[in-house]
């Protein structure tokens, strides 16, 4: 793990020589942010297999339903023949998590990158960059004790907060929109065609939750909240043009 780390710090770090000519003290944080982009832009061909995974359940629904009903009292048979039907389709019921799962290491890297005084056994250098007046190793909290909540580093979070609310906010009202244009009885049904338990109390809860990405950014240090908020921005454009044409679909894919 620990050489695993040194290999990333150094990638880091040549981003960020790299970007210094164009923009000086803040070239570390601009690598972080060009180094979210790309593992984006790597992941997008599975974003787009993932939509296209969505139209495609959607399509089977009506035979999902029919099999559901044919073999409502043999569980075991049911489960067989949906995943023939997957097979047949060239669906994956799991297509969907392969975007997030994918995107979860990179965002804990960053996280433990800038939570180490030492790489590698070497210092950290890395610590010692900054966006403007925030230290990119630094949390909200800090920012607050050293100068307040419109101080100096206090006034970058309020600029990322302004972005990931103003994300959340158009996540929201797609959402709604989506919802309310989806048709009543298309409730998905979980891999094995059953009904998901809960999940219509959790549609009812699902726009709210790209709002939750607020606290994400205000707990972890300024590097991680910046890809985040890079990571957020990036999945909310994305979902736009991939489900512009699936409203419950689209509803129900993660919003980050």
């Amino acid at each position: 793990m620990s050489v695993f780390m040194s290999v990333f710090a150094d990638l880091v770090g040549n981003f960020a020589d790299l970007l210094q000519p164009v923009f000086h003290h803040g070239a570390a944080a601009a690598a972080i942010i060009l180094f979210t982009l790309l593992v984006r832009l790597a992941i997008h061909p599975l974003s787009r297999a993932s939509a296209r995974g969505q139209k495609a359940r959607s399509r089977l629904a009506p035979q999902i339903a029919e099999l559901r009903k044919k073999h409502a009292k043999d569980p075991e048979r049911m489960k067989k023949a949906l995943m023939e039907l997957h097979t047949a389709e060239k669906v994956s019921p799991l297509s969907g998590c392969l975007p997030s799962l994918l995107q979860m290491p990179a965002f804990f890297l960053m996280y433990h990158l800038f939570s180490r005084s030492e790489i590698g056994g070497r210092a950290n250098e890395l610590l010692g960059h900054s966006l403007f007046a925030a230290p990119l190793h630094g949390r909200w909290a800090d920012a607050l004790a050293h100068g307040g909540l419109f101080g100096p580093a206090g006034a970058v979070y309020a600029v990322l907060f302004a972005i990931v609310a103003g994300v959340a906010t158009f996540n929201y009202r797609r959402m709604k929109r989506q919802m309310a244009a989806a048709p009543a009885p298309a409730m998905p049904a979980g891999p094995d065609g059953q009904q998901v338990a809960g999940l219509g109390t959790m549609m009812k809860f699902m726009p709210l939750m790209s709002f939750a990405t607020l606290f994400t950014v205000a707990v972890v240090p300024l590097a991680a909240a910046l890809y985040v908020v890079t990571s957020t921005t990036w999945t909310a454009a994305e979902r736009y043009f991939l489900y512009r044409d699936m409203p419950l679909a689209g509803a129900l894919a993660s919003p980050v």
